[in-house]
């Protein structure tokens, strides 16, 4: 039997938060280069990128 569509999503989820813990020790030993690159990534990874990229100050707004 298949996962249902709830396991389907909290597994993605599930994740998708590792995948940002990641990308947040990466930022914060980033150069300016490399800030603009996981910005985009964050933009693609979650719909929510916009207030983690001004909380992790990758981009200056």
């Amino acid at each position: 039997m298949s996962m249902s569509e709830r396991q389907r999503e909290l597994r993605r989820r599930r994740h998708r938060r590792v995948k940002l813990q990641k990308l947040a020790s990466r930022a914060a030993k980033a150069s300016s280069s490399e800030k603009a690159v996981l910005a985009a990534k964050l933009r693609g990874l979650t719909p929510g990128a916009e207030d983690l990229i001004i909380r992790w100050g990758l981009e200056d707004r």
